[in-house]
């Protein structure tokens, strides 16, 4: 048995509600919110980043996985918001965990589904038997530029997953991965803010692989939606996960636990993982969850799992991400939101 021995995940407590986005630039805030389904979003702190983050989930993953740190063999951070151009995220996250020195470390990126590309390269190098645990990250401080409908929806956040062959809570059933060149968003070297194809980021882009990769998966294991507990789909907002799950034949209760994050506003390179984390919190030994993931560029990346009776042993060892949506938030205005994002650029 592979599969996943212990997850975790970390959502900073400052917020800004759609509605106080929608206000600034002139836009009605009961439209926006119909149009993404979309209530607010996770702003980082002017301490956090992705960094910060993915410490804060691997630090909740190891609880649940009852492991020494040492014993991870290999750590992987999936994000499209490194705070580096040159210097890994990974071995700062190492360090500070206690896995060093003897691990093998690298950064990805593939847009939003960096995160679950990490944790198939985690998988895979376990299956290979070429470590005992591999950890694999999710995590980032999307930016959306002032104005633009990522602003809505690009936060922040991250869900950490150590995989192994002991102390499995999740077993990995099967995997499939689809990817095409599709150019439906992009950030050259130097730029603040990612560019996008506006509707074309939908048909041809993220449904095109969703779809793809989720029939796909589903003729491989020769297992039908109604087999499933649940299914978690990449929320870049609250509707495509809805729509693409309906149109692969799953019912939106199936959905709903993974759901509540891209309601929240919750959508970066760690979202379809974090729901994937929700959801775990939930799950009972025997369901089968369903996720796919969604990369820009562009690929999904699909995974069965099947939970085991671990899983009520180990599940309250780390605050779960619904506690982690209520507890306290802080809210912010615009002005304190582009301060705390650096939207507002001095001349000197």
């Amino acid at each position: 048995m592979i599969g996943i021995v212990g997850y975790g995940s970390y959502l900073p407590r400052f917020r800004i509600r759609a509605d106080d986005i929608a206000r600034q630039w002139g836009r009605d805030p009961e439209t926006v919110k119909r149009g993404l389904l979309l209530k607010e979003k996770t702003v980082p702190g002017p301490d956090e980043d992705t960094i910060t983050i993915s410490v804060e989930a691997a630090r909740n993953a190891l609880k649940r996985a009852d492991i020494e740190p040492g014993e991870i063999g290999s750590l992987y951070i999936g994000s499209e918001s490194h705070p580096y151009a040159v210097k890994p995220s990974g071995t700062v996250v190492a360090e500070v965990l206690g896995i060093t020195p003897e691990v093998h470390i690298a950064d990805y990126e593939f847009a939003c589904k960096a995160g679950t590309e990490a944790m198939f390269v985690a998988y895979s190098q376990v299956k290979a038997e070429l470590v005992k645990y591999a950890m694999a990250i999710g995590a980032d401080t999307s930016q959306g530029a002032p104005g633009d409908a990522l602003e809505f929806s690009a936060s922040a956040g991250g869900s950490a997953f150590i995989f192994g062959r002991e102390k499995v809570i999740a077993e990995v059933i099967d995997t499939y991965s689809y990817a095409t060149d599709t150019a439906d968003f992009w950030r050259r070297e130097g730029a603040f803010y990612p560019l996008h194809g506006g509707r074309f980021t939908g048909a041809p882009a993220y449904f095109k692989h969703i779809l793809g990769a989720g029939r796909a998966i589903l003729k491989k294991s020769n297992l039908k939606p109604e087999d499933f507990k649940y299914a978690v789909f990449h929320m870049p907002n609250g509707k495509f996960p809805l729509s693409a799950g309906k149109r692969l034949g799953f019912k939106r209760e199936q959905l709903e636990p993974g759901w509540i994050v891209p309601t929240m506003g919750n959508t970066y390179s760690g979202s379809s993982p974090t729901g994937f984390s929700a959801t775990l919190d939930i799950a009972k030994p025997g369901d089968l969850i369903l996720l796919v993931s969604f990369g820009s560029g562009a690929g999904s990346d699909a995974f069965i799992f099947k939970v085991t009776e671990r899983i009520e042993q180990v599940r309250d060892r780390a605050q779960k991400v619904q506690e982690m949506l209520s507890r306290e938030p802080i809210y912010l205005d615009y002005g304190q939101y582009a301060k705390f994002r650096g939207k507002i650029i001095m001349n000197e």
